[in-house]
Parts: structure tokens; sequence; C-alpha cells
């Protein structure tokens, strides 16, 4: 086979990017080593900053996104047993969309199916071969026999375990992390969202977050140890655990339903640099990871396709390789911002195995400062709203 972009994942970030170039005329094909179902079903982020819903506007995916999405103007912060808002709209002009990650992927994968062009799940044994060269070539199985795809450019849109990074010869890229003392165990629930916006609660036991994905489902989180077992975790628990942490002077608490969904994340700072590697494209968790606590995962993922797919149409619209040339910078320069925010907002709000009480008091007068300063408030608002793409 032959095309001119080869994408390697079916995720978020390789779906989007098909769509992109599907609509500047240019040819890809899609590479999945998972099933469509299981990355239709995958419950990720949720928080889309309006940079994001403007693109997936621009790609002709949002219409049900406009219809079901919730449009929050704001956020709270839980602290000492008071609640605090954030209000993104009267600070920045700008508000997030909640909506989750598996619709937006089923909202790329009805687009990709409409279109016609080709995308191969359950994709087996893919390697990649040729890309400091001139003709990069990205083999997989299938039931029905191995493919040799040969391409002009490959995009490693596969995430953090995937095989593009890996494929990047020794010494190339430099790589920064950060792994923290903590994990996420998220629940999702069959419960109407109890309150109009995300709830952020620093409590001394750890950190919680209340958030949702619809009128009818409720997504929940509390900090345990890295290693922690779902089955230490019975459903009463977690009910018991999200109350006290979540809970300050109003008395409101979140409604209680059957879980349906549950998982333990691991925290993690990553980057990759550069994102390119001769003609192969690192975009998305492939390049970089931040912690969830700044709701920029997705989005980063969308900025880095967006500045791949305007470089590509600038190379077969005009043969220039300026954007190209730039696509690493462009993107690194972006990810360094949402990583910082990231570890900035984890730092704040995680309750630190140490036992630290000058920690804890920096942690609390950070808090205050931000609920008393506009300026303060500004600035975390316009973080979490995120910048704007790169050249819209």
């Amino acid at each position: 086979m032959k095309t001119q972009v080869a994408i390697v994942g079916a995720g978020p970030a390789g779906l989007l990017l098909g769509q992109l170039l599907f609509r500047h005329g240019i040819e890809s094909v899609i590479v999945e080593s998972r099933s469509r179902d299981y990355v239709e079903q995958r419950v990720r982020a949720g928080v889309l900053e309006p940079g994001t819903v403007g693109l997936l506007e621009e790609a002709g995916v949002a219409g049900r996104l406009k219809r079901e999405g919730l449009v929050h103007e704001g956020f709270e912060l839980t602290f000492q047993g008071r609640r605090h808002r954030i209000d993104l709209k009267a600070l920045t002009g700008r508000s997030i969309t909640i909506y989750g990650q598996q619709e937006v992927v089923k909202d790329l994968i009805a687009a990709r199916m409409e279109s016609g062009a080709p995308v191969y799940f359950e994709a087996r044994d893919v390697r990649l071969e040729g890309f400091q060269g001139d003709v990069p070539v990205v083999r997989f199985a299938t039931a029905a026999g191995e493919v040799n795809l040969q391409c002009d450019f490959i995009a490693g849109c596969d995430g953090f375990h995937g095989v593009c990074r890996d494929a990047v010869p020794r010494g190339v890229l430099t790589t920064h992390e950060r792994t923290y003392p903590f994990a996420w165990l998220g629940i999702l629930a069959h419960a109407r969202p109890a309150r109009d916006e995300l709830v952020y609660a620093r409590h001394d036991d750890g950190f919680a977050l209340f958030s949702m994905r619809s009128p009818t489902l409720t997504r929940l989180y509390l900090q345990v140890p890295p290693d922690e077992q779902l089955g230490a975790w019975p459903d009463a628990r977690i009910w018991r655990e999200l109350n006290r942490r979540l809970a300050a002077d109003d008395g409101w608490l979140p409604e209680q339903g059957g879980i349906v969904e549950r998982s333990v994340t691991p925290m993690r700072s990553f980057v990759a640099e550069p994102m390119r590697c001769g003609r192969l494209f690192l975009a998305g968790d492939a390049a970089h990871i931040v912690p969830p606590t700044g709701a920029k995962g997705l989005n980063l993922a969308a900025a880095d396709v967006w500045v791949l797919s305007r470089a590509l149409a600038n190379h077969y619209a005009h043969g220039s390789d300026e954007l190209l040339a730039a696509y690493s910078d462009t993107c690194l320069k972006r990810a360094w911002r949402a990583e910082h925010f990231s570890w900035w907002m984890t730092a704040l709000l995680h309750r630190f195995p140490e036992r630290d009480s000058f920690r804890d008091r920096l942690q609390q007068a950070q808090l205050e400062h931000l609920v008393a300063s506009k300026s303060a408030a500004t600035t975390l608002a316009e973080s979490y709203v995120g910048l704007p793409l790169p050249g819209r």
C-alpha cells in the first residue's frame, strides 16, 4: 500500500489528524493495535479548552459536542472547609466544555468511516522503518495478512506506551520525567451531577475532584498511593471517602449511584524532545504526558495535530517544509507551558506522603492568595482555559 501520511494510533490525536488531513485533501491511513470497541469505550479526559472545541468545529465533527457538551464558566476550589469559585468567564472571557474523550473518539471514528479513508483496528506487530530516509514504511499484520504501508511521513500518535517513540534510535531523544508519589482512583457513576461545575478539593488526607461527563454521569477522583489495588476500595469506602474530602460548610455532597467504571491512574510528567526524527513526527502522549490535575492532556494532543496538519498542508500545497521544520519547537513551547501548569496544580492540591507542615502551610498560603487576588486568579484562569492555537 501507499499513502501520503501513515498515522499510528486511533486515539483522539491520530483520528483528529486524519480528519484534518482529509479536509485538506491529503491521504492518510490510520493503524491502531486496539479494537474499535476498546478505543471508543476507553474513559479518559473530559475538559475541552475553547481552542480544542473550535478545532473540532473546523474538522466538522462538533455537531454532537455542541448539542451535548456542558459549557462551564468556572470551577470551584475547596479547602479548609470552604468553597471558592474561580470565574473563568469573567476573568478571561472564555469557558471550558465538558465532553468525554470517548465521545470525541466516537465522533471522529464516525467521520472517518463516512469519509471512506482507511483505518485498521487490531493491527498486530506494528513496525516503523525508513523514516530517517526518504521512504518510510509502516509494517503490520491484519487478519488478512501482512501489510507494508509506504508513505511520505509517519505521525506517531500511539500514546506513551506505543511503538513510535521507541522506534527512534537511541541518543536522538532527550527525555525529562517526574513520577509523583500518588495516583488517582477514578470512578464513573450513574448519578446526576449535583453541582453545576467542577470541584477541586485540597484535603489533609488527599486530593479529591468532582466532575461529570453528562447530565446522568458523574466522574469523581480520589488521591491514593501509587501502588493502590482496586480491590481495597469497595463502593461504600469510595463514597465515604469522597464525601469526607469534598465536604464543606455549605453541606453539599455528590449524589451517589452505581459505579460503572473504576481505575487507578499513576501520575507522571514526561517530555521527549525533539518531537521529530526524520520523517517521523510524534504527537500527543507519544511525546508528552501531564498529570491530569490541569486538564491538559487531550488539549495538548489536539494542539500538536493542528500544528502538524498545517505543516503537512503547507508541504503538499506549496512545497514548503518551513512549518515542518518548526513543528517540534512550536509544539514544545506550548507543551512546557502546560507541563508547568499541570505540575503547579498537582503540587498545590495534593497531600505528599511525607507529613511536612512547611509544605502544608505553603499550599494553604497559595490557595488563600488565589481566592483573594484577582490577578492571581486571572493567571490561574488563563492557564486553565488554555493558550490560543498557533496560527488561529
